[in-house]
């Protein structure tokens, strides 16, 4: 009754229902599980939560990740966002802080929520916690905005992939971006029609974005990308919000996605063999950490 896989699908269940995006997916995934709604709601609830301890944790932790190339930067930035002049105002430096929290969280192997996946682990939390605390929202609200950020996360997995391995990184982060955006348009009390704007615009800025980790680890360049992709997202939704609409409707733009995913070589697709892990520095970097490796064996 509820299942949906593409935009088309959205728009269609939520016209029929008189429903929220967020709605829909809440009932979707209820009805899936065969579970009451209640159910569900709990069980995202207690993700939210992890997000929340991500965060709270992440902008006050300075210990390096397992690799070493990250840790102290959202430390960095949440205090430039809270005591400087951040010049895109405070609410997307503490975004942006709390992107680098959940990533270096991540890569000092703390329990996280793969939002869509661990390399993009950042981006939605991000936005949906600096705005929620901006606008005074309650956890009941947030709930509802992950909700939203599924649907359009299950649409992008559906009509393409959510795997750097498979679509390099605007498969992660840029369906992270995507999810975001429409999230945040639904907590400002946006439209069904300007929540899918906003995915398909956030989306179409990061097409063509390679997955090149260092060293293969989900540190550099994964953790500022995160960052990046929620600049996108408000910037998407704002947009939204504003009345602007994609050209490109959002299942074209996943089909497109998918296509410039299969173009690119695999060189830039999580194998560390292209892009900046191809450098002479990354090369550095990554025989330092086997020599590391090797001599604590």
């Amino acid at each position: 009754m509820y299942q949906y896989t593409c935009q088309k699908d959205i728009e269609e269940l939520t016209a029929r229902y008189q429903i929220s995006i967020s709605e829909l997916a809440a009932r979707h995934e209820a009805e899936r599980e065969e579970v009451d709604v209640s159910v569900v709601m709990e069980r995202m609830q207690q993700s939210l939560a992890v997000m929340k301890t991500n965060i709270r944790t992440g902008v006050e932790c300075v210990q390096p990740s397992i690799g070493g190339l990250i840790g102290g930067n959202a430390a960095r930035m949440y205090r430039y966002a809270t005591t400087g002049a951040p010049l895109g105002g405070e609410l997307l430096a503490r975004a942006v802080a709390y992107a680098l929290a959940v990533t270096e969280e991540n890569a000092r192997m703390k329990r996280i929520v793969a939002c869509p996946t661990a390399g993009a682990c950042g981006v939605v939390p991000a936005c949906l916690i600096a705005v929620g605390e901006a606008r005074g929202l309650d956890d009941a609200a947030l709930t509802r905005a992950l909700f939203n950020a599924s649907a359009i996360g299950i649409v992008i997995a559906t009509g393409a992939t959510i795997s750097g391995a498979e679509g390099g990184c605007q498969a992660e982060v840029g369906s992270a971006s995507a999810m975001a955006a429409s999230a945040l348009v639904e907590m400002a009390g946006g439209s069904v029609s300007a929540c899918i704007n906003a995915a398909a615009m956030a989306l179409k800025n990061m097409l063509g974005l390679v997955c090149d980790p260092v060293a293969g680890l989900v540190e550099v360049p994964c953790s500022k990308r995160n960052a990046v992709g929620v600049a996108s997202a408000l910037a998407a939704a704002d947009m939204a919000m504003a009345g602007i609409t994609s050209v490109i409707p959002l299942d074209e733009v996943v089909r497109a996605m998918k296509e410039v995913g299969r173009a690119l070589p695999y060189e830039l697709r999580e194998t560390a063999k292209g892009g900046v892990a191809a450098s002479k520095t990354a090369q550095e970097i990554r025989r330092r950490i086997g020599q590391s490796l090797t001599e604590n064996l």
